[in-house]
């Protein structure tokens, strides 16, 4: 952080999140991060904030994991992964989990793993290197068409690495919401563009000129959070490609710093 001007960072649990598949042991496995990360944020003042995570697969745990988060550890936001097995965050099941982060106008931080789907189907290159991204376009047309990003439109959406590969796939969606006639009043009334615009979109390997030329057609600047994928690659990589993008000092600051806290006003920061 300090060798690249990194004032504060916001952390998250690493993949596969609080997803072991024994209740009783993700329970715990949440808990006791989101624990670690709270002391992280008050052994090292304005250094730190939190993204809790959740045991989201189990519903009762995850709404009492919520209250214990946000109103004794003081999270900034919850973090989870891009899906759960087979389950992208659209899913029904996960509805009454948003109707309380809803409720409480969250901020929710989402990164991708290897999906249950497609863990290697390429010999030779790791999921990470496509199935990665692709797993974040997943779970944001789940939100999309599921009708989820409508229903709840307080809870604030944070795409990982420029949103995957929705900026190249945003035409598909739109036209599938075309296809959809009737229904997608239903789950989209305002449009596939509305809410991909309210999302989101951290710069963590989505800092490379093709990846910000299509995210910046997309959505305004004022959706664009800096981001780094720590510790899978490092912070420089991120100024010096973000530097190298043609940002006005203005837009820079608000990527840097100030998108972050118009939506998340109580991060302490030094």
């Amino acid at each position: 952080m300090d060798k690249s001007g990194i004032a504060t960072s916001v952390v998250a649990l690493m993949q596969p999140g609080a997803f072991l598949g024994e209740v009783d042991l993700d329970r715990r496995l949440a808990r006791e991060a989101n624990e670690f990360a709270a002391k992280m944020a008050r052994d090292f003042p304005g250094r730190f904030g939190s993204f809790a995570t959740l045991p989201l697969m189990d519903t009762e745990g995850s709404l009492r994991e919520i209250a214990y988060a946000f109103d004794t550890l003081k999270a900034d936001g919850i973090g989870l992964m891009t899906s759960y097995g087979t389950k992208y965050l659209g899913d029904p099941q996960f509805a009454p989990i948003w109707e309380e982060l809803n409720r409480r106008k969250a901020v929710i931080y989402t990164h991708p793993l290897s999906p249950a789907c497609c863990r290697n189907p390429i010999p030779g290159l790791p999921p990470s290197a496509i199935e990665f991204a692709t797993d974040t376009s997943r779970t944001a047309a789940s939100l999309l068409f599921s009708g989820s990003a409508n229903r709840f439109p307080d809870i604030r959406w944070i795409l990982s690495h420029s949103g995957g590969t929705l900026p190249f796939l945003r035409s598909r969606y739109s036209r599938h919401a075309v296809d959809m006639k009737d229904e997608a009043k239903k789950v989209l009334p305002n449009g596939v563009q509305h809410e991909v615009r309210k999302f989101f979109y951290d710069t963590a390997q989505g800092h490379h000129d093709g990846a910000i030329a299509a995210l910046t057609k997309l959505i305004p600047v004022s959706q664009i959070m800096f981001g780094t994928d720590f510790p899978y690659r490092l912070a420089d990589e991120v100024v010096g490609g973000l530097g190298a993008r043609t940002f006005s000092s203005t837009e820079r600051m608000a990527i840097d710093r100030g998108n972050a806290l118009r939506i998340m006003p109580n991060l302490r920061t030094i």
